[in-house]
């Protein structure tokens, strides 16, 4: 059985880096690609950024290029989100999921998820 679990949340002042990682575990052989999501409150998850096992893909949203980065260590399972230069607006609780079919950036193309991982950007 397959799954993930996030770390690395926290609170950071703007302008400071924070790094997510996403261990996975199972049958990680069957896993193609992982994607990073973010959640408010009363809004839906939001496309972040998401990459395949073997760094060949990776795909940005608008917001986040050029600040974050997302790679992958495959002998350790494990997807990492580096985000720089963290803006409030970066709030969210942040999620990966296994990525299945279809576009990168739908939540709908994943599968499984994670249980999330805060972020507060925060003066």
């Amino acid at each position: 059985q397959v799954r993930v679990e996030e770390s690395g949340g926290g609170v950071v002042q703007p302008g400071m880096s924070l790094r997510l990682a996403c261990a996975a575990s199972g049958r990680i052989d069957i896993m193609g690609a992982m994607g990073w999501f973010r959640q408010t409150p009363g809004k839906e998850r939001e496309f972040v950024a998401a990459i395949a096992w073997n760094g060949d893909t990776t795909e940005y949203a608008p917001s986040v290029k050029g600040r974050f980065t997302v790679s992958s260590d495959s002998a350790k399972s494990t997807v990492y989100l580096q985000m720089n230069s963290l803006k409030p607006e970066d709030t969210a609780v942040y999620y990966c999921g296994v990525h299945r079919l279809g576009p990168f950036s739908d939540t709908w193309s994943y599968k499984l998820w994670g249980q999330g991982a805060q972020v507060t950007v925060s003066a």
